[in-house]
């Protein structure tokens, strides 16, 4: 959260009354043809009126009325690869800082980079999905909400999650196995099945269903888009006040 400082408030007020000033000023001698009584106006005009505006921006910042609270959230996608969960985050996130709030987003491929040796088994996975849900609970904390989006195959690891974060919110994309293949372009569920990628979620490891997420979204009925405006109104019914 941004105030504003009594110093920015005093240069704000200066460079209006300069310009007011000279608008008046101009105005007068337009109309009277004297150039001392202009001068006198807008010396007498912006002598008052600069400190009454510098308290009048003072008083407002210190009325709580009209300005929009905004509680930070946690939004974790969790769903099989290729379920969606990259492309509708991505839109939410670029929805949500559409909006004004402070936002950060966070997704598998750049927080893996950032741990190189984070490998696949059920213990590595769980040890790092518990970094990430700290590092999401740490923005939560100070102020800024978080776009996630994992796989975060088990059921262990959200709830972690869940329990670190203040408001913490699971959106389950959900899209069948055979769909998921369907869409695989990089060929990924093919090379798990032969073998070659060992600890490939939905094939070779398990995903476990989330049992009572806050939202799901059914990305074999519905668009991205549409799944993103399911995402936003959630966050305005239930953040927005």
């Amino acid at each position: 959260m941004h105030i504003e400082t009594k110093v920015r408030s005093v240069l704000k007020a200066f460079s209006w009354r300069f310009l007011a000033t000279f608008t008046t000023a101009a105005i007068v001698y337009l109309f009277f043809g004297r150039l001392d009584l202009a001068a006198a106006v807008g010396v007498v005009e912006s002598a008052s009126k600069i400190f009454l505006y510098f308290f009048h921006e003072r008083v407002w910042n210190r009325i709580s009325w009209g300005r929009r609270e905004v509680t930070p959230f946690v939004l974790w996608f969790t769903g099989l690869p290729l379920s969606g969960k990259t492309t509708i985050a991505d839109k939410v996130y670029e929805g949500l800082r559409a909006m004004g709030l402070k936002v950060e987003r966070l997704d598998s491929r750049q927080v893996r980079s950032l741990f190189p040796k984070a490998g696949f088994t059920r213990e590595e996975r769980l040890t790092h999905l518990g970094r990430v849900a700290f590092l999401c609970s740490m923005l939560e904390k100070n102020g800024v909400s978080v776009v996630a989006s994992f796989i975060s195959p088990y059921k262990e690891a959200r709830d972690f999650a869940r329990k670190i974060c203040r408001n913490y919110v699971e959106v389950y994309v959900k899209a069948s196995l055979e769909t998921c293949m369907k869409r695989d372009y990089k060929g990924l569920y093919e090379k798990a099945l032969k073998g070659e990628i060992p600890n490939f979620t939905g094939v070779s490891d398990p995903y476990e269903e989330p049992e009572s997420p806050e939202i799901v979204l059914d990305t074999e009925s519905i668009s991205p888009d549409e799944a993103k405006e399911i995402v936003l109104n959630y966050v305005k019914n239930h953040f927005l006040k």
